[in-house]
Parts: structure tokens; sequence; C-alpha cells
């Protein structure tokens, strides 16, 4: 978790979008220290309360400003990566209009609160200067000092309006974000770090065994009747997944933690070849089935079946297109396992409903006659030694 959600180690294999995401991840992180400060002088009505630091507390401010400037910057990169460049795997078809718009709600927010924030301190600096009550003369803004001109000819009262009004903008902003966040992609910023805590720690290519084939094979190979007779009485589940209440929990923590950033699905070898599947959409439509499914069960109890399942979300097509190489999983920033639940959901079609491909069907029909998936029968195997 310290190494992949705190150190973002995935996410500087593509440098660019890396550093601007770290400055972005530091910078709103280390700057809502100074958001403390103005909270605590709403509060009891001081002002840059910290400043006892002295030139401590002129370092941060520095540093809070330079991050703001960098926030700032790097989401204007982000905007125009997204919608003048159109970076292709922002606009693959499961990014419709509100995944777009999302994002963009996202950062547009986040640079008006920075920039409130360097405003503010400008508009405070001036305040200083004009020995205003209250205003104490204390910081060291660096960057808002270049705004100041811009402010210059503002009377006393006018200048108080713009700082108080950037004060409540960014407390307001700040908070009305914290309650949009579950509602929008920007939810991972909460979940990365128990979803990758919890994540699949053995190989990713290793499928794990369903316990009703396991019990089954216990049971054959048993030589206690007694054990054999709790194996054959213990109660059979569902063999794979139809529907989001057939997966695990972390499947589901998955679906809620998915950034939108589309790493899994550009480097996807069926997708970059041009099949119809998308990881990043796999995950996204298991957290749309999700939410309906949570919706139905607040009105109507947990019984109610609305006759609609995960298949209809997902097509046949997208789920047999998986080559199972995990280069989802491996490029996933939060440790999303989009093949677990590709696998559950074929073992359903496979096992519940008999529906797989042609080619799979020959071979389970070799496996289940000659041991192998091959046309030869047993006897037949080591013929090619004799050539």
């Amino acid at each position: 978790m310290l190494k992949v959600a705190i150190g973002q180690s995935k996410m500087v294999i593509r440098p660019v979008s890396a550093i601007m995401h770290i400055l972005v991840y530091v910078g709103f992180i280390i700057i809502n220290i100074e958001m403390l400060e103005i909270l605590i002088d709403g509060i009891f009505g001081t002002h840059r309360l910290f400043a006892f630091f002295g030139n401590i507390y002129n370092i941060l401010i520095s540093v809070f400003e330079f991050l703001a400037i960098g926030v700032i910057l790097a989401c204007i990169v982000f905007l125009i990566r997204r919608n003048i460049i159109r970076l292709k795997r922002f606009w693959n078809r499961e990014m419709t209009l509100w995944p777009r718009t999302d994002a963009n709600i996202i950062l547009i927010t986040e640079i008006l609160l920075m920039s409130a924030i360097l405003l503010m301190n400008a508009a405070d600096t001036l305040l200083q200067s004009h020995a205003a009550a209250h205003y104490v003369n204390v910081g060291n803004f660096p960057v808002s000092s270049v705004i100041k001109p811009v402010l210059a000819d503002l009377s006393v009262s006018n200048l108080i309006f713009i700082e108080r009004f950037c004060w409540w903008f960014h407390i307001v902003g700040v908070l009305a974000f914290l309650n949009y966040i579950p509602y929008s992609k920007h939810f991972h910023v909460f979940l990365a770090f128990p979803n990758v805590y919890y994540s699949k720690l053995k190989p990713k290519g290793e499928l794990y065994n369903m316990p009703s084939i396991t019990r089954e094979v216990k049971l054959l190979l048993s030589e206690n009747n007694e054990t054999a007779a709790e194996e054959e009485a213990a109660e059979e589940g569902t063999f794979g997944a139809k529907d989001v209440r057939d997966l695990t929990w972390k499947n589901l923590m998955d679906a809620y933690t998915c950034t939108e950033c589309g790493r899994c699905t550009s480097s996807c070898p069926a997708s970059i070849t041009g099949k119809k599947l998308s990881p990043r959409k796999i995950i996204m439509d298991t957290r749309d089935r999700l939410e309906i499914v949570g919706k139905n069960i607040n009105r109507k109890g947990k019984e109610l079946d609305d006759g609609q399942s995960l298949f209809n979300y997902i097509t046949h097509e997208e789920l047999w297109a998986c080559t199972t190489c995990n280069a989802c999983t491996q490029d996933c920033p939060v440790n999303i396992d989009h093949v677990s639940i590709i696998i559950d959901l074929r073992r359903y079609l496979v096992m519940e409903e008999a529906s797989a491909p042609g080619e799979l069907n020959s071979i389970f029909t070799n496996i289940e006659n000659n041991g192998a998936p091959w046309q030869f029968s047993p006897e037949d195997r080591l013929l090619w030694t004799k050539n």
C-alpha cells in the first residue's frame, strides 16, 4: 500500500502524466494544511494564526503557493489532453457524456479552489500594506504577489470583500467537493488505499479454485464415508457469477475504486487489436449494475429480482476476447483485478448455461473423453516418438 497507493509507483510508468498527477495529489493534500489555518481563523476571529512559527511559516506559505500554481497548471494540461488533444483512452465508447463531464468538473473545481487561495492571499497582502485592521503583517507570498498589481487600485473595502469572498469560496468549495466525491470517479481518493491493501498477492495469472468444485473433488477422493456424507450434504452454490451479488466484496470495491484513467484498456492486447473488450468498461459496468441493485434493495428489499444481470451490460463477445494476460491488472494504478470478474462471468456461462465458443466446447469434450485437449486417444500419445 505504501508503495502503490501512497508512493504511486505504477504512475511513473508514464512519466508525463505521473509528474502532473503527483503534483496535483501532493499539492491538494498539503495545501489543505493552510485550509486548517483559515478555518481556525474563521472560528476564532484570528488572522494567520500559525504565523508565530516565524520563518518556518514563511517557508510553508511559499511552498503552498508554488504547489497551488503547480496544481492549476497541471489541471489545465489535463483539460487540454482530455478535451482538445482528445487522447484515445479518454474517448472510448464507455466514456460517455457523464464520465467525461465528471472528470472536467473535478479539474475545473481544483483550478477554482487553488485560484481562490492565491487571490485571497494577494488581497491579504495588500490589506497588510494598507495596515487595515485585523490584517497583521505576516507571511511571504511569492506567487500571489504577482497578482497584487491587478488589485492595487482597489479600495480597502473592496479588498476586504475579495479576501473574504475567496475565503468563503474556498471553504464552501472544499466541503461541497467532499460531498460530491462519493458520486464521482474521485472516490478513489479514499478507496485506493484499502483497495491496494487488500489486493491479490498471489501471481496475477493464478486462478482460485471454486469451493463447490473442491468439495466434489474431495468427495471423489475421500475414503472416509462420514466426511463424504458431510461434503455431499454441503450446499452447492452458483458456479461463477451472473450478477454483482455473486462477485466478491473485493470485486465490488474494485468497481468503486476505478479512476477511469483507461490505462488498463490502453494496454489490453485485445482492445489494441480492435476487439470489443475494454477492461475499464467491465469495471464501470459492474459499478453501474451495483448502483442499480443497491437502489432496488433500498426501495423494495434485498430479495427483489429485477430480471437483469451483468450480462445485460457486458456481452459474451467482450468476455471471450480476454486473453487473461493480466496486462490490465499490471497497469492499473490502484490494483484493480479486472480478470477475476471476467473469469467468474465466463465460469457462469460455461458451467451454468453451457454457453461457450465452439472451439472451447471441442476442448472440453476432448478433455472429458481423452484426458487432454487434443483429439487423440491416450493410447496414441506416444506415437510421435516412433517417427
